[in-house]
């Protein structure tokens, strides 16, 4: 894939902490994604949004107005899904350079973050926001460890069938937020919710942490000193019993 079809933030001056590719909404890599992009990369991640429009139109960089969800929605219909499952299969093969790889997606990217995760090699984790379609894809056990945040006000979503979706896919971790609809993470949205984005975000960023950097070993105080006093009893009860 031409690397003009994509968002990608290097770390120039530390090594990266591992990768995040950002999964677009239907709207194209437009300003909001850019900038979410822009945001795990401050963080110490390769960070790349791979453009997901482009095999139908290139440059798609639409706003959250009445014409571009219109715009977006058509876009989306147009796209082979298999096809943007192989782009995202080769953003991961540039991103995985820096380390293991998580996929986060919103909206649209939300569902292909959860597809990704059983379809796509090489992921650590997947993490969906308010993904469309995604509480009708429970039939299968997830291969990797899912995040998924939604509204509990999303009409296109509803909750009752979000419940469902727990019961059926207990191997997923699902938060809900009440008060918030699709599209509270994004603040160039009216349905945009500061409180609900923390909370995801925070979520978001121990997820990644965990799958993609990975805990580091908890040192036990005077744990040496412990045990080389084991060491020390087992020689005297050795010698003693010679």
């Amino acid at each position: 894939m031409d690397t003009s079809s994509r968002h990608i933030v290097p770390i120039l001056l530390t090594l990266p902490k591992g990768a995040i590719v950002v999964l677009q909404e239907g709207l194209g890599v437009n300003q909001h994604i850019r900038a979410v992009t822009d945001a795990f990369a401050a963080q110490g991640y390769l960070a790349i949004a791979p453009s997901l429009l482009d095999s139908v139109k290139t440059g798609v960089e639409l706003g959250y107005d009445a014409a571009g969800l219109s715009e977006g929605s058509s876009l989306i219909q147009q796209v082979d899904r298999a096809r943007v499952l192989d782009e995202i299969q080769a953003t991961v093969e540039v991103a995985k350079s820096a380390g293991k790889v998580a996929v986060v997606g919103y909206g649209w990217g939300g569902y292909l973050a959860y597809a990704a995760g059983n379809r796509v090699n090489g992921l650590a984790c997947a993490i969906g926001y308010y993904g469309g379609g995604v509480i009708d894809d429970y039939v299968e056990k997830r291969k990797i460890p899912t995040l998924l945040h939604f509204g509990e006000n999303d009409p296109l979503i509803p909750f009752e069938q979000m419940t469902q979706f727990r019961a059926h896919r207990p191997d997923v971790s699902v938060f809900s937020y009440p008060g918030a609809a699709s599209g509270f993470n994004c603040d160039a949205c009216g349905s945009y919710q500061v409180d609900a984005a923390q909370a995801a975000l925070k979520r978001t960023q121990a997820w990644i942490f965990q799958y993609v950097e990975g805990q580091p070993p908890i040192a036990l105080k005077n744990s040496g000193a412990y045990a080389q006093a084991k060491v020390d009893k087992k020689k005297k009860e050795e010698g003693s019993g010679g």
